[in-house]
């Protein structure tokens, strides 16, 4: 069967240049009816994470990203590139998206590639930076995530009386985006080191939204891809240098 894929022309070739060759677009899906947290009267108080909504929002992108490496692991592929991860939402119902292409290593060295688990690698990379980071000596592990939900205490009656008509900071609310990040990135690294990503982790992004939820509640997630040196002498990052003349030098 013809490979099919969701990578430019330019990055085919470019996954191929490295010993790779797509093999065929992968996806996985979830869908998840998000309950409600049970409440308390620190909520109104202080500032405070809400560990079973996020608990599930996480377990529910997990879920996904586990139905598309299966998948990937079914067509007999060695990683997967360009993992797009998507959240569509309504009213209390959410569906979860991930795709992919999944990738094939030439050489039939692919056992090297895979993760600790021996299941098949996955990258957030588009095709060019996959070969850049091969080229540079290094390998993709796992598309690493974090979740946090948190929640951002009320106001009192006098500092909403003190804040009407004047420009000046929030501080729960400046707090609240600092403890999010900080638990969303801390849990990343976490995922990207358990699953043996020994350099760190490349192409870090972290997004806020709040699913439509209250105001005062927010979903920062850190999203990266973990990447470990590849460790074989025989590797040859780069091309021997040369020199290059242009023609209009004569």
């Amino acid at each position: 069967m013809p490979f099919t894929s969701d990578l430019t022309i330019d990055e085919v070739l470019l996954v191929e240049e490295v010993g790779f060759e797509p093999v065929e677009l992968v996806m996985g899906s979830s869908y998840f009816h998000i309950g409600w947290q049970q409440s308390s009267s620190l909520m109104w108080t202080g500032n405070m994470e809400l560990g079973d909504i996020g608990r599930m929002m996480d377990h529910a992108r997990r879920v996904a990203i586990g139905r598309m490496t299966q998948e990937a692991h079914q067509c007999g592929a060695d990683g997967v590139v360009g993992v797009r991860l998507e959240v569509e939402r309504e009213g209390h119902n959410a569906e979860f998206t991930v795709l992919g292409t999944a990738v094939k290593r030439r050489q039939g060295d692919g056992a090297n590639w895979r993760q600790r688990s021996g299941a098949p690698f996955t990258c957030d990379l588009s095709g060019a930076d996959f070969w850049a980071l091969v080229r540079a000596g290094f390998k993709p592990v796992c598309f690493s995530f974090g979740v946090c939900v948190y929640h951002v205490a009320y106001q009192t009656l006098g500092q909403w009386f003190s804040s009407v008509g004047r420009n000046t900071e929030m501080p729960q609310y400046t707090q609240a985006l600092y403890d999010a990040r900080e638990l969303a990135l801390g849990r990343m690294q976490y995922d990207a080191i358990n699953a043996g990503a020994s350099a760190g982790l490349v192409a870090v992004n972290v997004e806020e939204s709040s699913h439509g939820w209250d105001s005062h509640i927010l979903e920062m997630i850190a999203l990266g891809t973990g990447v470990a040196p590849i460790l074989d002498a025989a590797h040859e990052t780069h091309d021997d240098a040369r020199v290059v003349i242009g023609a209009q030098d004569f």
